[in-house]
């Protein structure tokens, strides 16, 4: 199931009906518990969108609150709910504010550009990011089809695509990994 959360919308209803500015802790965990508890009603496997489109901005302290603090739970070995995430309508500035949460909690989420095209930021190694385009690329692949692809050995990227599973950014699928944020 794919969810939509517009963050303008959330940041309305929660703090401010004339408020488009992820500024203040307080605020970033006002919308973060809202985005929670949406997540807690809905249940299952879901993949969230949460747009930033509406947001003018961002700071440091509600980029923690509202990506962070929402991520962390997803990367223990037991989340509290099947959710994958995607993030769209991010400016430069938005994104100052992100990566640098992102690298400081060694956190990494999936983006979708401007032109609809996924995009991984955030603490991720080299061979992690080649084992997520691989997948990109194929649309769905099993281990030994991205093993071929990135010309590597299957053990190797067996692990890789668990670790970003763990992460939230590829879903396992039957013997098919599917990289979050694809069209599939």
């Amino acid at each position: 199931m794919i969810n939509h959360i517009d963050l303008s919308t959330v940041l309305r209803r929660t703090v401010c009906d004339l408020y488009s500015n992820l500024v203040t802790r307080p605020t970033g965990a006002a919308v973060r518990t809202a985005i929670e508890t949406q997540l807690a009603e809905l249940g299952g496997r879901t993949v969230t969108v949460i747009d930033f489109s509406n947001v003018r901005l961002l700071d440091f302290s509600c980029a923690d609150e509202v990506v962070a603090k929402l991520l962390l739970p997803y990367c223990d070995d037991c989340p509290p709910h099947d959710a994958y995430f995607v993030f769209r309508g991010m400016s430069e500035t938005h994104l100052d504010a992100l990566e640098h949460v992102l690298e400081r909690h060694r956190l990494a989420l999936v983006l979708q550009q401007e032109d609809g095209v996924p995009t991984i930021i955030g603490a991720v190694s080299g061979a992690e990011r080649k084992a997520w385009e691989a997948v990109m690329d194929l649309g769905s692949a099993t281990c030994e089809e991205v093993a071929r692809q990135i010309d590597a050995a299957t053990d190797e990227v067996e692990s890789l695509l668990t670790a970003l599973s763990r992460r939230r950014l590829m879903m396992k699928l039957e013997d098919q990994w599917v990289a979050v944020g694809s069209p599939v």
